[in-house]
């Protein structure tokens, strides 16, 4: 038979523990490990209109694909005709420009900044042709 004895430890044996950021995994949603300022976002307002623009193209067959990317300088909201594509337009939230020229624009796929300025409802109307009914 083995006898297992209880062995003391020094205090001085025992790491401390490491200091510096905290893992990304322990961190609280929202924070960033290295300081930096957090990534900008579309708010759920500004989103419902995006997605209320995208759901009708969609059912027009005109759109079949989008992708949402967040940085620390801009949103972009990106709009496929399919997914294996390029992307048709894209509209961006870039708050450093919510004072100049206005927060939100709208892309093409050439780089060409089809409208720009700060109510993102009547930038994304360039996208949103609807028929006028004409008299004559």
């Amino acid at each position: 038979m083995v006898e297992i004895t209880p062995t003391r430890t020094n205090r001085a044996q025992i790491p401390a523990p490491i200091s510096g950021p905290t893992p990304l995994a322990a961190q609280p949603a929202g924070s960033s490990a290295s300081g930096t300022a957090d990534n900008v976002v579309f708010d759920r307002g500004e989103l419902r209109e995006i997605l209320n623009l995208y759901g009708r193209k969609v059912a027009a067959g005109e759109w079949r694909d989008y992708a949402i990317d967040f940085a620390p300088q801009k949103a972009v909201f990106s709009i496929f005709r399919r997914a294996s594509e390029y992307a048709l337009y894209r509209i961006e939230k870039n708050p450093k420009l919510a004072r100049k020229q206005g927060a939100y624009a709208v892309v093409a796929a050439s780089g060409l900044v089809l409208k720009r300025g700060h109510d993102l409802r009547r930038v994304m109307d360039v996208l949103d042709k609807r028929l006028k009914l004409i008299s004559s």
